[in-house]
């Protein structure tokens, strides 16, 4: 994708062929600022802060992380004392742990000499693959606003999504906002309504930041706006992602998603979920066994933002000794969501459904 004409990913190796850099997400959308990673402890931290944040990148961070952790020492107990600090980081994206261990299949049975280049060559690869499965999300999710636009005439399609699941979530293209990418780039007059997603703010300041990157026109919204919009026949269509779906079809995903679900419930609003494949945990049978993060009261009751003179500053906006809770995600019931796009293909929202695209989860899920 392009920040002022210049073509980004959200995760590349620096110059020198080994420390990996990363744009701060913590930064925008007033300021583009590129950080260097260069030990372990700087990767934990990248993530626990949310400097990358967006399960895919997140695992695709990861992933990197196990190399530089590599780089000192390439022993059995470095690989598996990297991997622990890692997925200490971030207790609900699937994707994290999915990364993980793909990197430990890649190195144990690697002789130490040549541990750091496979790591190297593997986490790229995740990378790569990262990118092809969202361009192909959002190939099968064009099919589904062109027809909502056939249906329409040609009029606007108005697209309510909620937090960030575009490039910035990703190594590049995103999840939801793939498709919205492709229609736009195909010539469809598509329009997005962005949730403001609080606490931090990622709709506002991520896919706000995106969206206007591209020339995609969008609106940002309060989060409590979404079910008016609906009643007022205002959106067509909901598109989130999610970062760990289980094998029922229960979706985790930023806090806030459940209420738009159920709102597009109220509404006869088609409430779809693009993820791919690595976001879906088998292991879990449904929601309710998901571990849901809850972070610092700090998010809730402090915002950040630019002042009049420039700078850049959190303020307080709680009074002084209210306590916050702070839940970073909440589950989405399968029964409220209307489909999944996927790099494999569009699906109903059902374990078959899930199953279908992958099959060779068929026998574990049925069990």
């Amino acid at each position: 994708m392009n920040i002022d004409g210049k073509p980004y990913r959200t995760i590349w190796l620096g110059e020198d062929g080994g420390a990996v850099q990363t744009i701060d997400q913590t930064k925008l959308p007033h300021a583009l600022e590129i950080v260097t990673l260069e030990t372990l402890d700087d990767v934990a931290r990248a993530i626990s802060t949310m400097q990358v944040r967006g399960a895919p990148l997140i695992g695709a961070t990861a992933a990197y992380g196990v190399a530089l952790a590599l780089r000192s020492d390439a022993s059995d107990e470095a690989l598996d004392r990297a991997c622990a600090t890692l997925a200490a980081t971030r207790p609900t994206a699937i994707n994290l742990r999915w990364a993980l261990d793909e990197m430990r299949e890649a190195v144990r049975n690697q002789p130490r000499e040549a541990r750091v280049a496979v790591a190297y060559a593997r986490a790229a690869a995740i990378c790569d693959e990262d990118v092809e499965t969202n361009r192909r999300i959002g190939e099968h999710g064009l099919g589904l606003i062109q027809a909502h636009a056939e249906k329409k005439k040609g009029a606007r399609i108005n697209i309510l999504t909620h937090c960030n699941a575009g490039w910035l979530a990703c190594v590049d293209w995103g999840t939801a906002l793939a498709p919205i990418y492709r229609a736009h780039d195909a010539g469809l007059d598509v329009h997005v309504w962005v949730d403001e997603t609080r606490p931090r703010n990622q709709g506002a300041a991520l896919t706000a930041f995106e969206l206007g990157g591209h020339g995609v026109p969008h609106t940002i919204i309060a989060d409590n706006a979404g079910g008016h919009l609906m009643q007022k026949k205002l959106v067509d269509l909901c598109i989130v992602g999610t970062d760990r779906t289980t094998a029922n079809g229960d979706v985790a995903n930023k806090i806030g998603t459940y209420l738009k679900a159920l709102a597009a419930r109220d509404n006869d609003v088609p409430f779809l979920v693009a993820l791919p494949g690595t976001s879906i945990d088998w292991s879990l049978e449904d929601g309710s066994l998901i571990p849901i993060e809850e972070r610092s009261a700090d998010e809730v009751t402090r915002v950040a933002g630019r002042l009049p003179d420039g700078r850049i500053a959190s303020v307080q906006i709680a009074p002084e000794g209210s306590p916050a809770a702070n839940y970073g995600f909440d589950v989405t019931p399968v029964r409220l969501i209307t489909g999944f796009i996927t790099e494999r293909g569009v699906a109903p929202a059902t374990r078959d459904g899930l199953t279908t695209l992958y099959p060779k989860h068929r026998a574990k899920s049925a069990a």
